[in-house]
This record gives C-alpha cells, sequence and structure tokens, in this order.
C-alpha cells in the first residue's frame, strides 16, 4: 500500500505554470529519472504547450504533443475526436479567425505512474472570434503518455462543469 501511494503524485496548483524550453528541456530528464517535482513540472508545461498549439494551431508542436491514437472528447460535442480531427479542429479555429485571449487552470491534481500522468483540472479560458469574446469554464479529465522523452497527451475529456 505504501508503494502504490508513493506512486501516486497529487498536485493543486493555484495558477498557470510555464517553463521555458531550456528548463522544460532539464525538467524532462529530471523526470525521467524519477524526480516527482521535476515530473510535476513537466507534465503541466506539456498540458500548456498543447492548449495553446490547440489555440494558435501550431501544427509542428500539435504533431510532436499528440500521439497518433489520441482521443479527444470535447465539452458540447456528440462525437469523439481521433489525431485528424483534433489537427482539423485547430486549423478551422484559426481560419476562422478564433485567438486565445488567456487560459489558465485554476486547479490541477496530478496522478502519475510511471510512463503515464492523468491530470483533473478546473480551466478557465477566453477566446475571441468574429470581434466577440468568450469566456469558457470547465473540467478536464487529461491522459498523458512519456514516449520518446516527452509526455504527449494520448486523450482527454472536457466538461463544463456542471
Amino acid at each position: 500500500m505504501r508503494n502504490m501511494l508513493n506512486a501516486v503524485h497529487t498536485l493543486v496548483l493555484a495558477g498557470v505554470l510555464v517553463v521555458p524550453g531550456t528548463a522544460a528541456t532539464q525538467d524532462r530528464n529530471a523526470a525521467a529519472q524519477g524526480d516527482s517535482t521535476a515530473l510535476r513540472r513537466t507534465v503541466l508545461a506539456e498540458r500548456e504547450a498543447i492548449w495553446r498549439a490547440w489555440f494558435t494551431n501550431d501544427r509542428a508542436q500539435l504533431e510532436i504533443l499528440l500521439p497518433p491514437h489520441v482521443i479527444a472528447i470535447n465539452n458540447g460535442d456528440s462525437t469523439w475526436q481521433d489525431r485528424t480531427a483534433v489537427l482539423t479542429s485547430a486549423a478551422q479555429f484559426a481560419r476562422d479567425g478564433g485567438k486565445l485571449i488567456s487560459l489558465a487552470f485554476p486547479r490541477t491534481e496530478l496522478q502519475a505512474w510511471g510512463d503515464v500522468a492523468v491530470l483533473y483540472s478546473v480551466f478557465e479560458l477566453e477566446i475571441e472570434q468574429g470581434g466577440k469574446r468568450t469566456i469558457q469554464r470547465g473540467r478536464a479529465t487529461e491522459i498523458f503518455h512519456r514516449r520518446g522523452g516527452r509526455w504527449q497527451n494520448a486523450g482527454w475529456h472536457l466538461d463544463s462543469g456542471s
């Protein structure tokens, strides 16, 4: 039981954590060696990167951080998205002139077991589309898998929190 508890890491985060590129590389290396603080920083930085990459349609970053087998369940959608659909939706958001104004994760809890990490988060974001700003809040459950030294977002489920 004690070993199982040691394998589970919980983090409550009061804001958004941004890790610069060089520090992120160092954190990825330390995380691969089992440093739980570095693991948290690295997974949270990769989570931040994937969200921002989607909203900016950064195709190169999305291709790095989304594994081929990703499954996405988005708030209000009746269909689930595979990698192609996720990439298409990011491109469509950008084509429609959508812009991310702000992104925050006021609460995040992390559980990790080896090369798998699960994030349970509350998110808040503001976007602009067609000159109109919209605030969205909800909950996210995300699964990350360490592959090739990077944490990739293998799947998520977003809901409104209601």
